[in-house]
């Protein structure tokens, strides 16, 4: 594995409680030489415990025990403090605004063998490793439909299913109804601020977005179909066991 480089920044502050969860990011940069100048810097007032490059060159920026900022205003599970309750990993990748692209082995090698390490320091449920989209979907989409989440699950991490084949006509912004408001319902026990109101609305339609970013990247348009439907159930059978 390539080594971890010590790189110190200046941007955190303490934990309350130990960190239950784990926020994969990409650093949306066109380089990570840029991005890790930005994590260091205390005018950026940003940061993340942990920095992979695409050869899988490691920096550790945070120490996990202290609180990074990395987050921004976010949930999941009723949890509003992402930063307190989560370790923070960037994953060097130009992002959607700079050419995104593929994630290397090397680098998802490396990942895998750090997540390994930090599930080995503190108790880490499948069902809170997540993108920065998952917690924060009006806001952000990384690390995006490109990200191998098939890949970290077939290593021992997260929670994947194969998209579910399913008939169904799609569900719409603007739309409402019992359809609508059994999807809201699901999407908010899985984990995502959806408190069910029956009205498919802005809010919804990036929910529905940021699920298919993680676990149907084939399309991720916001149309709730029969596939996402049926893909958003097998995950909530997953996340239980």
């Amino acid at each position: 594995m390539p080594c971890m480089i010590d790189a110190p920044s200046p941007n955190f502050d303490a934990r309350t409680a130990p960190p239950s969860m784990l926020v994969l990011h990409y650093t949306g940069m066109a380089t990570g030489e840029a991005a890790l100048v930005r994590l260091r810097d205390p005018a950026a007032k940003v940061s993340a415990h942990y920095m992979i490059e695409e050869d899988g060159t490691s920096y550790a920026l945070v120490p996990e025990e202290r609180r990074a900022w990395h987050a921004g205003v976010s949930y999941w599970r009723g949890e509003r403090d992402l930063n307190g309750a989560s370790v923070g990993i960037e994953l060097v990748n130009p992002g959607h605004e700079h050419g995104y692209r593929w994630f290397p082995e090397a680098q998802i090698e490396a990942l895998i063998v750090l997540i390994g390490e930090i599930r080995g320091r503190w108790i880490i449920p499948d069902h809170n490793i997540l993108g920065h989209s998952d917690i924060a979907p009006d806001r952000k989409q990384d690390p995006g439909e490109r990200f191998p989440w098939a890949r970290l699950h077939q290593a021992g991490h997260g929670i994947w299913v194969p998209p579910q084949v399913a008939p169904g006509a799609a569900l719409h912004e603007g739309d409402e109804g019992v359809g609508v408001f059994a999807l809201q319902a699901g999407l908010n026990r899985l984990g995502y601020e959806s408190p069910p109101s029956g009205q498919f609305d802005a809010h919804t339609r990036a929910l529905v977005v940021a699920f298919q970013r993680h676990w149907r990247p084939e399309v991720c348009d916001g149309a709730a179909d029969g596939e996402t439907r049926a893909t958003l159930m097998a995950v909530l059978r997953a996340a239980a066991e």
